[in-house]
């Protein structure tokens, strides 16, 4: 798969480079550590030194200074993190890959909480993160690269996990209120306790926002409530979350460079534009001790989604609603073995009733966007995935991590709409029913060089069945080229960390490659069988010093690439993927300039990237300072601020290219500096 030459290459890069931390940790004495644990590789508390493959964590303390407005002020903290903001709550997601859209960009990573994906594995949504409360979360803890055989459909760029917030052993009540620039007020509130063996947490967030756009802006609301129990040999975690979003949406502004002009860029060209969006999600965790050495644990949920959105990026601008309910069941069986050997096996089941409507109301335009219905039907999804995870002690310091996942997808769909085709552009299959096999091995070793540093090198196989919307609604161009089948990409990555007190770092080489790509070119066709190749160098660190002071990097240097050519596409082997940026940095420093008041400067530069097949067309990247700063007044009243893009930079959260339109050059305009405060009153 790779060539010695490529091996020694990353092993060499590994070897002479710093890299970037996982996470840091809050301890006493505003004193910040790496070496906790992490949950999400393997569906349990495990020592990060102990990973055999990366996974970044950014703790409750971080999230509440930050108090993201957007997903992306949070996780673009973490290495090989891309999350561009589009108007409002929307985002496009990248990690360890170009910023997909469309089925790959839904499909292609998987968001959970608490390990229950937020959607199912053939509906996902490239805004999927809006449906979790991120605000009030526990944490979040990022895997780059392909899943662990614990995980299955979509776990193949990476897996973005948000950690619900414990309870508190006593009575917490906090309530908190901020405003920032265009309208922007939000509220949020917690109570938690513990009483014998239950303990329980109940957040609660409303945002309203007018928008810096004119005609846009949106209305928020979320939910969770956590329950706990912990018995002598069984424990219970309950957890509901429930949200609720209506937004009007500003569209792309069209021009070169458009952003750099002030009065151009805040007129929205959608001003009909909207997204009404809602989900709930209800699951309890049964872990039961059937041992001191072996346990089981099930965990059975219930979910539903439903959206309802105006999709003004085409050019007929038609409605889509769509909405899927699920019942699901995780299971596995956990057993330690004498010398420090461990196996997980379990089965992860799903059953999913979907449905989607696509309707163009406007009169036709550009010739092949045809008003009337374009889309009507159901699909009925049942996954079935067994796996077995294990972890063996070969020496005093050497741990060896195998795995297999096999997964089942089957999908009965039913078109609903009268014709099979509907004028040059849209494909209606007749009803049917498709399956898809797909096997996800993965191998990992982990040496301990010394107490607080460890080395490791991982292979993993990430895949996919298709989203349904590629199966069944596919987008095509004048001429159909094919149909999706399930994506595979195998990853390779060798790594160092170092954790614990002082300097602390991450570094991480990797290079994956991906087949049966299923995307849409640049001329409006579907590539049903592309190839790309992924290399990549991820940096951090954390050093404290100075007493009062630290300092950390997040670096990334990338390379996406086509992995094939396609003459009509004007794509060669080697060309950088649209939106794949070459370098990323986050930067911050950090002053504890009292026992309880904190500041952070932060530099987020954006490297440029391409935007159109062929490489023709490219944005130029951008530098954004933030700062941030919170005071702990009295023992219940904090007041917090921030001002965020400091120097008033222009430029732009997103940079796009469409033949479609006359002006080519499409952006999502970045916001100009604004000022955000707060306070937080707990009783």
């Amino acid at each position: 798969m790779f060539s010695k030459k490529q091996l020694t290459l990353m092993v060499a890069a590994a070897v002479t480079t710093m890299w970037q931390p996982a996470f840091a940790e809050e301890t006493s004495d505003n004193e910040v550590s790496l070496g906790g644990m992490v949950v999400t590789g393997t569906r349990s508390e495990t020592p990060l030194l102990e990973q055999a493959g990366n996974t970044a964590k950014v703790s409750e303390e971080e999230i509440d200074l930050v108090r993201p407005d957007h997903i992306s002020e949070i996780l673009n903290r973490v290495s090989g993190v891309n999350i561009q903001h589009g108007n409002g709550q929307e985002h496009l997601t990248s990690i360890r890959s170009p910023v997909l859209t469309g089925g790959a960009g839904a499909g292609s990573f998987l968001f959970l909480e608490d390990g229950i994906p937020l959607r199912a594995a053939g509906f996902a949504n490239v805004n999927g993160l809006f449906e979790v409360n991120y605000e009030q979360a526990g944490g979040i803890e990022v895997v780059r690269g392909p899943g662990s055989a614990l995980y299955g459909s979509n776990a193949v760029h990476g897996l973005v996990n948000v950690l619900s917030r414990a309870p508190s052993l006593d009575l917490e009540r906090e309530i908190d209120f901020s405003i920032g620039p265009h309208d922007l007020y939000q509220t949020k509130a917690t109570i938690s306790d513990t009483v014998g063996r239950h303990g329980y947490r109940l957040s609660v967030n409303g945002t309203t926002d007018g928008g810096y756009v004119s005609d846009s802006g949106y209305d928020q609301q979320k939910v969770s409530f956590r329950h706990d129990y912990l018995g002598d040999v069984d424990s219970f975690k309950t957890l509901f979350s429930y949200t609720n979003l209506n937004q009007e949406t500003a569209g792309y502004i069209y021009g070169y460079k458009v952003y750099e002009h002030e009065s151009e860029s805040r007129i929205n060209p959608n001003p009909e534009a909207y997204r009404d969006a809602k989900s709930y999600r209800l699951s309890t965790e049964w872990i039961h001790e059937l041992s001191d050495t072996s346990s089981f644990t099930l965990t059975p949920y219930i979910r539903h989604t439903e959206m309802n959105f105006l999709m003004h990026f085409l050019p007929g601008q038609p409605v889509e609603n769509n909405k899927h309910s699920s019942v699901g069941l995780l299971s596995s069986y956990t057993k330690e073995l004498n010398g420090g050997h461990k196996i997980i096996v379990g089965t992860d089941f799903e059953y999913t009733e979907g449905e989607l409507t696509e309707i163009q109301y406007n009169p036709t335009t550009f010739g092949r966007f045809l008003q009337g219905t374009h889309y009507d039907y159901d699909v009925d999804a049942t996954v079935i995935a067994p796996y077995i995870h294990s972890e063996w002690q070969v020496l005093e310091k050497t741990r060896v991590t195998a795995g297999l996942r096999y997964e089942y997808t089957k999908y009965d769909y039913t078109n609903h709409a009268d014709s099979l085709t509907f004028g040059t552009r849209y494909l209606r299959p007749d009803s049917r029913e498709d399956t898809f096999n797909n096997v996800s091995p993965k191998l990992g070793l982990v040496q301990q060089l010394t107490e607080d540093t460890a080395a490791f090198i991982n292979y993993a196989r990430g895949s996919r069945a298709p989203q349904t919307t590629d199966l069944y609604r596919a987008q095509i161009g004048p001429s159909q080229t094919g149909s999706a089948d399930s994506e595979k990409m195998d990853s390779i990555e060798i790594g160092y960390r170092k954790v614990g007190e002082g300097l602390q770092y991450e570094i991480t080489a990797y290079q994956m490659r991906k087949r049966d790509y299923f995307f849409t070119d640049s001329n409006d066709e579907n590539v049903p069988n592309g190839k790309t190749k992924h290399t990549g160098l991820e940096i951090g660190m954390f050093y404290p010093f100075a007493e009062q002071f630290d300092l950390a990097a997040n670096l990334t240097f990338a390379k996406h690439e086509y992995d094939f050519n396609k003459e009509s596409s004007g794509i060669k082997k080697g060309d950088y993927l649209v939106t794949a940026p070459k370098q990323m940095a986050n930067v911050r420093l950090g002053w504890n300039f009292t026992p309880k008041s904190r500041a952070e400067l932060e530099w987020e530069h954006m490297g440029e990237y391409y935007i159109n097949d062929g490489n023709t067309a490219k944005y130029d990247g951008h530098d954004v300072f933030n700062l941030r700063t919170s005071h702990q007044l009295t023992e219940s009243l904090k007041l917090y601020g921030s001002i965020l893009n400091l120097f008033n930079t222009e430029y732009a959260e997103r940079a796009d290219y469409n033949t479609s339109n006359p002006d080519r050059y499409r952006y999502f305009v970045g916001e100009k500096r604004y000022l955000h405060v707060g306070a937080s009153y707990s009783f």
